[in-house]
């Protein structure tokens, strides 16, 4: 769920305005899991904007504590997620480590990069998220690999699917997220970023992702 609703504009307007959203739907993304998307959300500008990237810092960081108790650590999904993280614990004074999306080949063949005692109390930072299966599958090697007890998780965005939250749901994590899809979509046809037949397409698209221009 959002925060709050004056956080979830505010931030939807910054993205807006630095350009962190791609609208292409006659070129359409392709995302890692097949699907095919008119929109992209690239959360990673927010880091070369310092006003903007405090201002996302902030409002993850203050309600962390009141949300899920004091953490020992918190952990960043890479590769999205491990620069606003690291800042998020700075900002917090905690310890920051990393969840790769698998163990390196090579080396120490870690999946988490960075010291986590066993046991410890973790919040999980994100990017974004759009089913769910990538952050979920940080958790997991944060509870398998480190046996972590992790609190919950916070994300810049959230693209709202149903999977997502059924698949949040399913695992037991709570997910709190500084912005949404509808709000987005919202605030950009408010300041004519979309026109009327863009909204139609994109409200189209969220509904049913998987089948879109198959």
């Amino acid at each position: 769920m959002i925060l709050n609703e004056n956080t979830a504009k505010k931030t939807a307007e910054l993205l807006l305005q630095i350009n962190a959203i791609k609208l292409e739907p006659q070129s359409p993304f392709t995302w890692a899991s097949g699907w095919h998307s008119p929109i992209y959300c690239d959360n990673r500008i927010i880091l070369s904007y310092p006003p903007i990237r405090n201002y996302i810092v902030e409002q993850m960081a203050k309600p962390i504590e009141g949300l899920f108790g004091k953490p020992d650590a918190i952990a960043g999904v890479a590769t999205g997620a491990i620069g606003i993280g690291a800042i998020v614990a700075d900002y917090l004074g905690l310890p920051f480590v990393y969840v790769r999306p698998e163990p390196k080949k090579h080396g120490r063949k870690n999946q988490i990069e960075g010291k986590l005692d066993t046991h410890q109390n973790v919040v999980v930072i994100e990017d974004l998220i759009s089913t769910g299966k990538s952050s979920l599958n940080a958790v997991k090697a944060l509870k398998e690999e480190a046996q972590a007890k992790v609190k919950g998780m916070m994300a810049i965005f959230t693209y709202g699917f149903d999977i997502a939250e059924e698949n949040f749901k399913s695992e037991n994590v709570d997910l709190y997220t500084l912005s949404n899809y509808n709000t987005l979509i919202n605030q950009a046809y408010k300041s004519s970023y979309l026109n009327k037949e863009e909204v139609e397409l994109l409200t189209k698209w969220q509904a049913n992702p998987a089948e879109w221009n198959k």
